[in-house]
């Protein structure tokens, strides 16, 4: 349960007097809630949006992996007691293929369980209750290491085997050659460049490098991707760089 904060929808200002969310944050973030007590979802559902924060729910682990997969959430706050399993469980798949902070909130308070879930890929641990300060105050931390380490991908070459990315001038090279790239079979490698060393799944490239609209058109994706090895693998039919992970996505090998 949440203590110390109205719940009428709309606050103005946090717990310790600042502005309410919203009026630093120019962009809306999106934050999947997985948990099973309808308290706490309706509770952050009228909480949070005013902060700043478009909310997603599931009741359960595999519905919350699924949602993930599909809308590629920029925070995930996760319950550890779900229903369908283990929360630390589903921190481990979530970490199979996905990049956001995960601040998981809970009433378990052994140290036992926070170090697992730790390791299983989560980000920070909340102990139920808390405050709405607390978690905002959580929740912006979050969101400054994850754009901390957008910028740092972004400013850095990326260099994998003989593959090398110059994201400022916007040029691909292997074994020290210029590859000329069209504008799509570009867009695609930093995106997986971004998230090297994950799986990226079918329906997050195609939002990212097609549009919402081409949400399930995973044809598009072979023939770019079949492209992009021509391109950049020594040996195409035997990729060391672009790996498929069958049903679920591509993952471009970690430097």
């Amino acid at each position: 349960m949440i203590s110390g904060t109205p719940m009428n929808g709309s606050p103005q200002h946090d717990g310790a007097g600042r502005p309410a969310e919203n009026a630093r944050s120019s962009k809306t973030q999106r934050l999947l809630l997985i948990d099973d007590e309808a308290q706490m979802r309706r509770l952050l559902r009228a909480s949070l949006p005013p902060h700043g924060y478009t909310l997603s729910e599931a009741c359960t682990g595999r519905e919350g992996i699924a949602d993930a997969g599909m809308n590629n959430p920029d925070i995930i706050l996760l319950d550890l007691g779900l229903p369908d399993g283990d929360g630390i469980d589903v921190a481990k798949q979530l970490r199979e293929f996905c990049r956001a902070p995960i601040i998981v909130l809970s009433a378990r308070n052994l140290e036992r369980d926070k170090v697992a879930v730790l390791d299983a890929g989560a980000d920070d641990y909340v102990m139920k209750p808390f405050s709405m300060s607390e978690l905002l105050a959580r929740l912006r931390v979050a969101r400054r290491h994850a754009d901390s380490r957008t910028t740092e991908r972004e400013e850095l070459a990326f260099a994998v085997g003989a593959l090398r990315i110059d994201l400022a001038r916007r040029r691909a090279f292997v074994a020290d050659q210029p590859v000329s790239l069209t504008p799509i079979e570009y867009k695609l490698l930093t995106v997986l460049a971004r998230n090297a060393g994950w799986v990226v799944t079918h329906q997050q490239l195609l939002k990212e490098v097609w549009g919402m609209r081409f949400g399930t058109q995973t044809q598009y994706l072979h023939v770019f991707m079949g492209r992009l090895r021509h391109k950049l693998e020594l040996e195409p039919s035997r990729p060391r760089l672009l790996l498929t992970e069958p049903g679920v996505g591509y993952r471009l090998q970690a430097p």
